[in-house]
């Protein structure tokens, strides 16, 4: 074996080493490690238009997702399996000898890159220290602008803060109510409550002879259907059954049931209390899971921190 293929496999079990740490380490949340998928970002953005940059030399942190490689390395692009070791030695066997590879393929939204083709390269480049690297790029242009994510749950935070800004803004939601806590835990949720409020809307048109303005609208909806809903889940204590959700997750979840309790039995007399009760009773988490679930958690934060105090940490120097 030669120098160079000894300091290959080194700088592999290394870089093995750290992917498999990060995986540890984020056992009660394994989303935080994985790498962000370039698809999974374009379903929840909708990029409007694609254009071709060309050649450019692109910031390697800035690269925070693949297309397609996405379960191969982790959210550092360190990679996750043994059955990538071959082509990464290969790469770094390069790196090392100072052989220059053709430019990565990537796609460009505000600034991040997804890399389309070229991974093994990137997380070499990664566990090496490079700081550039040669590009292909295509730019998908979006209105909403993200800021350097550290995992997939982060996009998705950036995406729901920009809908709760833009549905504050073109509804004046928050000075008509004096209400700044309308928050979701997913993407697509103000699009509903804008449904929601057109259609009380609707029918209160039906009752004046004059047309309705949004303000009155939005005012109405809130103190007339909102708030009751939310006090009945407050009242009930229904959101600590439901972990990292919000009241007004309840309040659509509950509203939609609601509404196929009635179609289901044609009956328009259904109160919201009885239907926020039978909610309850077919979606909480029964007794026997929420303890083993509070029982893992504890074993495994316990198998963290104590791998976190070993000297197993050795292998990140």
């Amino acid at each position: 074996m030669n120098f160079e293929q000894a300091q290959t496999e080194e700088d592999f079990a290394k870089a093995r080493n750290k992917a498999f740490f990060n995986e540890i380490q984020h056992l009660l949340s394994p989303e935080e490690a994985s790498l962000i998928s370039l698809n999974d970002v374009k379903q929840l953005i909708h990029p409007t238009n694609e254009t071709y940059i060309g050649m450019k030399v692109i910031p390697i942190e800035k690269i925070v997702g693949s297309e397609g490689r996405y379960k191969d390395f982790d959210n550092n692009f360190f990679p996750k399996s043994s059955h990538l070791r071959n082509r990464w030695e290969h790469v770094d066997e390069a790196a090392i000898k100072s052989i220059t590879l053709p430019p990565i393929k990537v796609y460009e939204i505000d600034g991040l890159y997804f890399v389309r083709d070229g991974n093994h390269r990137v997380s070499v480049a990664k566990a090496r220290g490079t700081e550039f690297i040669d590009a292909e790029v295509v730019s998908l242009q979006s209105e909403i602008k993200l800021k350097k994510p550290d995992n997939m749950a982060d996009i998705i935070k950036q995406i729901i803060n920009y809908e709760k800004r833009s549905f504050y803004a073109e509804t004046n939601f928050g000075d008509i109510t004096d209400y700044w806590c309308l928050d979701f835990s997913t993407p697509g949720r103000y699009d509903v409550i804008y449904n929601h409020i057109l259609t009380h809307k609707y029918f209160l048109n039906l009752k004046q002879t004059e047309e309705v303005s949004m303000e009155e609208a939005v005012t109405s909806w809130f103190t007339k259907v909102y708030v009751p809903i939310i006090s009945t889940i407050k009242t009930k204590k229904i959101l600590k059954k439901f972990p990292k959700r919000t009241y007004s997750d309840l309040y659509v979840w509950i509203v939609r049931y609601w509404d196929d309790l009635i179609r289901k039995f044609g009956n328009n007399d259904i109160s919201i209390d009885l239907a926020v009760e039978d909610f309850t009773k077919k979606y909480k988490i029964p007794l026997y899971k929420r303890f083993i679930n509070t029982f893992k958690r504890i074993v495994l934060r316990k198998a963290i921190d104590s791998l976190n105090d070993s000297s197993i940490n050795t292998v990140f120097n």
